[in-house]
């Protein structure tokens, strides 16, 4: 489900958080549950695209290489070529496999705020 900015949203299951909290000085466990149901409201949305790796800056730069200047390369030059390129092709495949990772904003009804968190935690309210 792709969320929206203004989009009302609940809790599609419970989210524990734990840690510790200082209060005037003091360090406290905490512990804080939210139950499924909880409603609010997405104030923004972050897309977090894959990073490409090295294997898949080098396929793009040979790759490259290859079709604006293989038909102009000596055969044994555009062969060796055409080795590297698929030898990168894996990791490339790989990586256009992979979608963006989305991360909410979201102000629920009780005054808490999630940041930072999964869209997969939410359904629309």
């Amino acid at each position: 489900m792709t969320l929206n900015e203004g989009l009302r949203v609940r809790l599609a299951a419970e989210l524990t958080l734990t840690g510790s909290l200082m209060a005037a000085g003091d360090a406290v466990a905490g512990l804080l549950a939210l139950a499924p149901g909880t409603e609010g409201t997405v104030e923004r949305v972050d897309e977090h695209l894959p990073q490409s790796g090295a294997d898949v800056r080098e396929y793009e730069r040979l790759k490259s290489l290859l079709d604006s200047f293989g038909h102009q390369m000596p055969e044994g030059s555009r062969r060796q070529l055409q080795e590297q390129v698929a030898a990168l092709e894996p990791a490339w495949t790989a990586f256009q496999e992979r979608k963006p990772h989305v991360t909410v904003r979201v102000r629920l009804d009780n005054g808490f705020v999630l940041d930072g968190t999964d869209e997969a935690l939410f359904t629309s309210a």
